[in-house]
């Protein structure tokens, strides 16, 4: 078996014998392979190039040869795999006799690089992990340093609110993202276009409190970074009536369309089962009629002060993920709700732990120019109080010491389980960092999806799976 490629992108090789007419010899020109490469591999098989528009002779030729299969690669620079996914298809004509998934394409090496920052500076490398999903990132990350520290009682119930409501405005995000390219690599450019405007108008939101749009580095040890004032709540709130009346109109685009559904309707099966021997968990285990949410099974953040329901189908097909994802946006929403009204009421209560060993020194705010202290923390440290200036400089640049321990933390991600294995020798960074990322678990189920199915259904099984590279290649 032999796989070799152009330029283009498009990868093909079979399993036949030498000496067709047909052949193109590999030339000193193919950047991507050679003839030494594969002379363990090959067993003296032959080698297409497909350079596009040829299709049809080189089926010609594999028939002549009596080939067994052809082997296509699908990317890693391909715009249907989400991002720098490699997928190795073995085909039977237009039938998926094989899929296996090849990553490590966008490696980032961040849990490393964790353990050489301290607790606080490790929020700004996990945030950029899953980069659709931030928030999730840095409160797993947060949630697990404040179980080793014993502190996750002391947390103030503001700083929760908080957290509770960038997290399931992130989840909308996400599954906003998820139904888009989906949509737009079926073909349907209008889904993508609605998805990407809606997703906007909380983009604008996390800019106001954070200062950005993504990689925040806003969840905290302790708490939150800034408090979300009163006028980024109305700021909000004058979105959310604009954001239902999108995520509506992307219901009706999607949900009855008679030819999304010939696309997705049967398509990506996976049983309760299979999922369960995989770890593959969020919407893809909730499809299978299973309502298993750890806001619900395990909550954390004060979840199990809110009210919402955890979506369910029994399909087991990428339709039914493209429905749960669908209404999990409008239960966010509802959580959305309940957070602001929560936020309101306690407007001027502390979003930072009590303990100034741990806590986060700095005041901040979103100036002209960004997030950064407050100047009246800056006129404190730099003009008032020298004990001031000590304690910010040392807990910035040494950091805070956590206590020898390990421990695991999970939260319901929008692609299911997200957790986080710490270890700590008691020092000022982490011994270990590892993260359980949903996307490379879920991962795992793209052969199970996409063999037996045709080659256009590998797309739609991919994309029902929503894998996101920057959590896979961590």
């Amino acid at each position: 078996m032999t796989t070799t490629g152009q330029p283009d992108g498009t990868h093909v090789g079979t399993r036949a014998d030498e000496g067709a007419e047909h052949l193109d010899p590999i030339s000193a020109t193919d950047y991507y392979s050679d003839r030494d490469e594969f002379a363990d591999s090959v067993d003296g098989g032959a080698v297409f190039n497909a350079g596009g528009g040829d299709w049809d002779q080189i089926a010609k030729d594999v028939a002549t040869l009596g080939a067994e299969r052809i082997v296509v690669n699908m990317g890693p620079q391909h715009p249907s795999t989400h991002g720098v996914l490699r997928l190795i298809l073995e085909l039977d004509g237009e039938t998926v006799r094989e899929a296996r998934a090849g990553i490590g394409f966008l490696h980032t090496g961040i849990e490393k690089n964790m353990e050489y920052r301290t607790w606080v500076q490790g929020t700004t490398f996990c945030t950029r992990m899953d980069y659709l999903t931030p928030i999730f990132n840095e409160a797993a990350y947060c949630l697990a340093v404040e179980k080793l520290l014993g502190i996750t009682d002391q947390i103030p119930q503001r700083a929760s609110d908080i957290r509770v409501l960038m997290m399931e405005l992130n989840r909308v995000g996400s599954h906003l993202i998820c139904l888009a390219t989906g949509g737009m690599e079926l073909g349907a450019t209008t889904i993508m276009t609605v998805g990407f405007r809606e997703r906007e108008r909380i983009l604008r939101f996390f800019e106001a409190v954070s200062g950005l749009r993504m990689n925040h580095a806003y969840v905290r040890p302790g708490g939150v970074a800034q408090d979300v004032l009163p006028e980024h709540l109305d700021l909000l709130e004058s979105e959310l009536p604009a954001l239902r009346r999108g995520v509506t109109e992307l219901e009706r685009l999607i949900l009855e369309n008679p030819i999304y559904k010939g696309r997705t309707v049967d398509v990506g099966h996976l049983s309760l089962t299979a999922c369960m021997a995989l770890g593959v968990t969020g919407p893809i285990l909730r499809s299978t009629g299973l309502p298993h949410d750890l806001r619900k099974a395990e909550p954390y953040c004060g979840y199990e002060t809110y009210e919402f329901d955890v979506i369910t189908r029994r399909d087991m097909d990428a339709y039914s993920r493209t429905v749960i994802r669908m209404e999990e946006i409008w239960q966010s929403l509802r959580i959305a709700e309940q957070a602001i009204e929560r936020l309101r009421a306690s407007q001027g209560e502390p979003v930072m732990v009590a303990d100034r060993k741990i806590a986060w020194p700095a005041q901040l705010s979103v100036g002209a120019d960004g997030q950064g202290n407050s100047l009246d923390h800056i006129r404190e440290i730099m003009g008032e109080s020298m004990e001031s200036l000590i304690h910010h400089f040392k807990l910035v640049t040494e950091g805070f010491r956590v206590p020898p321990g390990q421990v695991y933390v999970p939260i319901e991600s929008p692609k299911g389980e997200l957790g986080v294995h710490l270890v700590s020798d008691g020092g000022t960074r982490p011994y270990r960092a590892h993260f359980r990322d949903p996307s490379f678990h879920n991962l795992q189920a793209a052969s199970a999806l996409a063999e037996g199915g045709l080659v256009a259904d590998v797309i739609v099984a991919v994309a029902s799976i929503d894998p996101v590279m920057g959590g896979v290649d961590r």
